[in-house]
């Protein structure tokens, strides 16, 4: 061992003291950084205006710099400004005093209502922070400060930045902060004191004084004044003097007309707790010097009633509970449910004893087995009214979701129409308070997806939205929604409109279920067209018939167009096997029509009776017969919702780009046209394809003067060039078409198939997709609501703030399936509006604003209220001795003697020690009267200029901040000394 050790003892180590350490690693970083920044050198800036610090903008910018292992984060926090430095004054202004040096006298950002502490202690416009990166860290020990500060020093120096560098020591709660600035000559300590309970000799100003006069140590013997600035803070907490003017809801009410003062198709609005939890009154000594007011542990002039600034701020309730937000809240939750309607309201609804589970789907495939009972007791509505019976069997009135009452008055406000007699008062009103359809908010709905404010869906949305907050919950929702869709089963059944919902095809522009609804609403409107046809539409084609074959080559057959049409619509179905039976009497007629329109020959075209006509077009006549061009009765295009137009593209889409794809999608694509081109065929007799493009598509038939073989200028017309490529669909249809009128054709629009596909789809949807599809209508709702009141508030930030709920929501409802995160902010910014508007009820409640008798004055409250809304901190016109100044005088007043009142009350046993505790702030505030209570912060900035630290040196600012709350005392100050004469 010896041995090997021997050499080893030998090695010459070379120890290299030019490699930086992690200390100097450190403090290069810091100077990489603030190169970066462009902090280098003095840059004057203009000087501060009153309350730029609040209203104007501040920035930061961050990195990341670590010591050995040991992450921190430096932050450069500064204050926007235009620059004003000039480039001749460059020179001149090169030993200046730095900015932030300079800014601690400045008087005009004192106390600042929002801003970071730093800014609040020392009235910077901007500095540099460096603080532990994670927040559980903390710089503890001194010996670690007194490095970083070592640190800091030399990185200012190096650089000659004279931006203030500060470190954050200690926990951070407790905001710690030492630093320093350094310039040409001058160099800035900044130093704290932070205290959890407060030094007796330190609660007044002339302790604080005493503290400030020995930290500057000034030589001089008449010491220059020392400007104070002094602010105390009285919080009001006590509002039991004043009735919060919201009335909770009263649930327990009956639903006969109105439920907890909520009428159906209404939704509730306000805070059920006083959005306004303190009012904080500052009143401010801006401008003081020493001796001119005494405050010390015996007396004190310094009495509220007779600060020259009032300044007052309100503190606003921790997400206070709103009725509007809460409702809108509690539907939206639905949309996370996973159970169906049988699930919430009980499988065994449909069960009976000793027999098998009967399921309602099954209702429609009964209809198409053979079963030797007649069809009309295996019709879906016996079905349903069946299960309908079993569920009110199974399930007791005690049971039930639902109430009848609520239930019954629920259907009567949404289907008023239901009532035998003339409906109740109360539910005839689609919404006299509706706006017209041409009013922006009416046509909100464009925007939003959902459905008119005046439309069943809307208020089925609202009446599930009450339900589900007052009634049951969800099990509420799946029983109004189980009703609601048997109620959709009748009409159809019974050929009964649905009211609420305008006429024509499905507004893509609204929510799906929407467009479900009128789809369901066309197909009862094409069904009762049909079942009326059966009755009237006889008498109507025989006299249309016999005026339209009053010539004399339609005399013959006049008879046997009689018999055929009344043949036609007796044999007229809603299957479509028996619906196409009534064509085989005509397939032979059909086939010469064919022919002779290939042919064109007169003769075999007037063989051919004109059938389906619906007046004449103008004074258009066929090309080849002469004979007057008639419109024919043409077949509806079927109306389709999004879900079918989807379904059908993504069809089209998979037939793929072949050729074949594409003549395949083209034909399913004419089925429209085909239709028009037989019923024109019909309608005239002998035509050709150029009559029907005449007709149909005008562009398409061009037309130009031409000089025939005697000199006359005639019309020549022909088909376009897009009508003249081979194997045109148009071409092609048109050879495939048959003389058919629209009555005879096959359906396009098949009513039975298309409802039973939407009741279907009613019937299936659970409470959670029922909640999706409304949502949009709900929020619509709570837009609606919410711009209604602010009109009686009128303020101007709430109205900004509903332009963009409006501009957010319109971009995230537009689309299908949004995500939750997006409808959860919109909700947020609802529930925010609606607490705004209730803190302004609130205030003026408060302040009584409706109670003034002068214009002026009112005028003047009304304006004070909204700014408390809207800004930080708001400024009392006049101080105690103005109007709102009086007002908030009271207000502590009447909370003073409510306070000493209990103190008596509980004081009835009094301690002898008691009086030996009783503070000098107690002793002031008995002084200066029991108007106010003890302040619950003062703030005190005092300053001055000295020369430090000898009597020869530059005169430099000083300052120091003071702030004492019960459990806090801080000290914040900022000393200067001369570095080059002392």
């Amino acid at each position: 061992m010896a041995a090997d050790s021997e050499p080893e003892s030998e090695v010459f180590e070379i120890t290299d003291f030019t490699t930086a350490s992690e200390w100097e690693r450190f403090i290069s970083k810091v100077e990489e950084v603030l190169n970066d920044w462009k902090l280098i050198g003095n840059s004057m800036g203009k000087p501060l205006e009153k309350g730029i610090f609040t209203s104007g903008t501040w920035e930061e910018k961050s990195d990341e710099i670590s010591f050995a292992d040991f992450k921190f984060s430096i932050t450069h926090h500064f204050l926007v400004q235009e620059s004003s430095d000039k480039e001749g004054k460059e020179e001149v202004l090169e030993d200046a005093i730095p900015q932030s040096i300079q800014d601690l006298l400045c008087m005009n950002n004192d106390f600042p209502p929002r801003a970071h502490c730093l800014v609040r202690w020392y009235g910077l416009r901007e500095f540099v922070v460096i603080a532990p990166a994670a927040n559980n860290d903390a710089v503890l020990s001194e010996s670690k400060c007194n490095l970083l500060l070592s640190s800091v020093s030399i990185a200012l120096g190096n650089t000659g930045c004279q931006v203030p560098l500060f470190v954050q020591i200690h926990q951070k709660w407790r905001r710690m902060y030492v630093g320093e600035c350094q310039g040409p000559g001058v160099r800035t300590d900044f130093e704290m004191v932070h205290l959890r309970k407060v030094p007796n000799q330190y609660t007044h100003l002339s302790g604080l004084l005493d503290i400030f006069k020995s930290k500057i140590g000034c030589p001089l013997t008449p010491l220059p004044p020392v400007s104070i600035a002094i602010r105390f803070t009285y919080v009001l907490q006590d509002w039991l003097q004043y009735f919060w003017p919201q009335q909770p809801p009263d649930i327990d009410a009956i639903v006969g007309g109105e439920v907890g003062g909520l009428e159906f198709g209404k939704l509730p609005f306000g805070a059920c707790e006083d959005p306004i939890s303190e009012l904080h009154l500052a009143t401010t000594w801006p401008h003081l010097t020493e001796g001119i007011i005494v405050d010390n542990d015996v007396y004190s002039d310094l009495d509220p009633i007779q600060a020259p600034h009032w300044s007052v701020r309100v503190r606003k309730a921790d997400n206070p509970q709103c009725l509007l937000g809460d409702f809108v809240t509690e539907f939206f939750k639905i949309c996370r449910r996973k159970e169906s309607t049988d699930e919430i309201l009980g499988r065994s609804t449909f069960e009976e004893e000793g027999r098998e589970t009967v399921d309602i789907t099954h209702a429609l495939s009964k209809l198409t087995e053979p079963a030797p009972v007649p069809i009309h007791k295996l019709s879906v509505t016996n079905m349903v009214h069946s299960a309908k019976k079993k569920i009110r069997k199974h399930r007791g009135v005690e049971e039930s979701p639902l109430n009848n009452d609520v239930l019954n008055a629920i259907l009567l406000f949404l289907f008023p129409d239901a009532a035998s007699d003339k409906p109740l008062d109360g539910f005839t009103s689609t919404g006299n308070n509706n706006p017209s359809s041409d009013n922006e908010e009416y046509n909100l709905y464009n925007q939003f997806k959902s459905a008119p404010s005046d439309s069943l869906t809307y208020k089925l949305a609202l009446c599930l939205c009450m339900i589900n907050f007052y009634h049951g919950g969800v099990k509420g929702v799946a029983h109004l929604w189980q009703e609601f869709v048997l109620e959709m089963r009748f009409r159809w059944e019974n050929n009964f409109l649905i009211p609420g919902l305008a006429n024509g095809v499905p507004n893509l522009r609204c929510c799906l279920l929407h467009q479900k609804l009128q789809m369901l609403n066309c197909c009862i409107e094409r069904k009762r067209a049909r079942d009326e046809g059966k009755k009237s539409t006889l008498s109507d084609y025989t006299s249309s018939a016999s005026a339209g074959d009053s010539g004399p080559d339609h005399l013959k057959d006049t008879d046997k167009e009689k018999g055929e049409v009344g043949k036609s619509w007796d044999s007229w179905s809603d299957s479509e096997e028996e619906y196409f039976e009534c064509l085989s009497d005509t397939e032979e007629l059909k086939g010469n029509g064919q022919e002779n329109g290939k042919k064109g020959g007169a003769k075999e075209l007037s063989s051919l009776k004109p059938e389906g006509r619906l007046h004449q077009h103008g004074k258009l006549t066929l090309l080849h017969t002469g004979e007057p061009l008639y419109i024919p009765v043409t077949q509806e295009p079927a109306p389709m919702t999004e879900d079918l137009l989807e379904e059908q593209s993504e069809v089209l889409a998979k037939l793929g780009t072949s050729a074949e794809g594409a003549h395949l999608r083209a034909r399913m694509q004419s089925a429209c046209l085909l239709s028009d081109m037989e019923s024109f065929k019909a309608a005239n007799p002998g035509c050709f394809l150029e009559d029907f493009v005449r007709w149909y598509s005008p562009r398409d038939y061009v037309e130009e003067e031409v000089v025939d073989e005697k000199g006359n200028v005639i019309l020549k017309g022909e088909l376009s060039a897009r009508m003249k490529i081979p194997s045109n669909m148009w071409v092609e249809a048109w050879e495939t078409a048959k003389p058919v009128p629209a009555r005879r054709q096959r359906r396009l629009f098949d009513d039975t198939r298309e409802a039973e596909k939407v009741l279907h789809y009613l019937a299936v949807q659970k409470p959670a997709d029922l909640a999706r599809h409304l949502l949009p209508c709900v929020i619509h709702a709570a837009v609606l609501k919410v711009k209604e009141e602010e009109t009686l508030e009128n303020i101007s930030s709430v109205k900004k703030i509903i332009k963009q709920i409006i501009s957010h929501s319109s971009k995230v409802l537009r689309f299908p399936n949004p995500e939750d995160k997006k409808l959860e902010e919109i909700i947020h910014q609802i529930t925010n509006v609606e607490a705004t508007i209730a803190r302004a009820r609130s205030l003026k409640a408060k302040f009584g604003t409706e109670k003034c008798e002068k214009e002026e004055e009112r005028e003047d409250l009304e304006k004070f209220v909204s700014c408390l809304l809207e800004q930080p901190e708001v400024s009392v016109i006049g101080a105690g001795r103005g109007h709102a100044g009086s007002i908030i005088h009271k207000l502590f007043v009447n909370a003073q003697r409510l306070t000493e009142s209990s103190d008596e009350a509980a004081s009835m046993a009094p301690v002898e020690e008691e009086p030996k505790r009783t503070s000098s702030s107690e002793e002031r505030r008995q002084n200066s009267g029991s108007d106010f209570p003890a302040p619950a912060g003062r703030e005190l900035i005092l300053r001055t200029t000295v020369p430090r630290p000898a009597p020869y040196s530059k005169a430099l600012p000083q300052r120091m901040y003071s702030v004492l709350t019960k459990e806090d005392f801080r000290l914040a100050g900022a000393f200067s000394a001369d570095t080059s004469f002392f």
